[in-house]
């Protein structure tokens, strides 16, 4: 349907215009798929949760956290998810407070990369001395 509409009106230019909307769709085009890419890029960003564990699924792997400023979000833990300071997925606890998770979304739902139990006195990421 778009080709017969550029079509029809593609025969009524001339070749001086003819080209000149053609190069303007050309650069339509090229900005919406930029537009397109740096927004699934921004999607799949990383975002850091803290708070408190309310509930955990363990058929589904997945756990619910509260973060005081962000609200509640459940999490989907995986075989690639890392945790320190936390014994593995069997580690976390309903109630357990001060759990740092830094997820991305994946297929509409939160997927954990790391969590941990913050407050651990560390150097957080500091050079061995």
């Amino acid at each position: 349907m778009l080709y017969q509409l550029l079509h029809r009106s593609w025969e009524e230019r001339d070749g001086a215009e003819a080209i000149v909307v053609g190069m303007k769709l050309i650069a339509l085009i090229t900005a919406l798929a930029l537009t397109m890419s740096i927004g699934v890029a921004t999607a799949s960003a990383a975002t850091q949760y803290e708070g408190k564990v309310v509930s955990i699924s363990k058929e589904r792997r997945t756990f619910r956290l509260h973060d005081a400023q962000r609200g509640t979000i459940r999490i989907k833990v995986t075989r690639n998810t890392t945790f320190q300071r936390i014994d593995g997925f069997r580690g976390l606890r309903v109630g357990m407070a001060r759990v740092e998770a830094t997820v991305k979304r994946s297929n509409g739902r939160w997927v954990a990369i790391h969590v941990e139990r913050s407050g651990g006195g560390g150097h957080h990421g500091g050079a061995d001395d």
